[in-house]
């Protein structure tokens, strides 16, 4: 059996984000995006958070830091992102450990769609 996905959502996580990471499908939703991108820092997924990032803003690497460790996630709001849009926003809350203390994150994160995939670009 395995475990729960790291986005906070019920399904497994090779069920859930694990299928987009894999290259088995691609994130039908902004939002869906958001999540994976969150399962891939915390599974230290380099390739998918590079892959996933969009060209004009993707830095040199995509800061997966070992040391820090993904708790919980919340999604606070979105606009739009829907399957038939082109852009949307989604606001969320990370939490992590990182070197023994809790801490949390707050980014209200951008996305478009390049050739029908959607991509983060950054925050709004």
């Amino acid at each position: 059996m395995s475990s729960k996905c790291p986005c906070g959502l019920s399904e497994p996580y090779e069920r859930c984000c694990g299928r987009f990471h894999a290259g088995e499908s691609s994130a039908p939703t902004a939002e869906a995006l958001m999540r994976s991108r969150y399962s891939a820092f915390s599974v230290g997924d380099s390739d998918y958070l590079r892959r996933t990032w969009h060209p004009a803003t993707r830095p040199a690497g995509t800061g997966v830091d070992r040391r820090t460790r993904w708790t919980g996630l919340e999604v606070l709001e979105t606009a739009r992102g829907g399957p038939f849009d082109t852009e949307g926003t989604v606001r969320f809350r990370a939490h992590y450990v990182e070197r023994g203390r809790r801490g949390r994150m707050e980014e209200n994160s951008k996305f478009v769609r390049v050739e029908g995939d959607w991509v983060y670009v950054g925050t709004v």
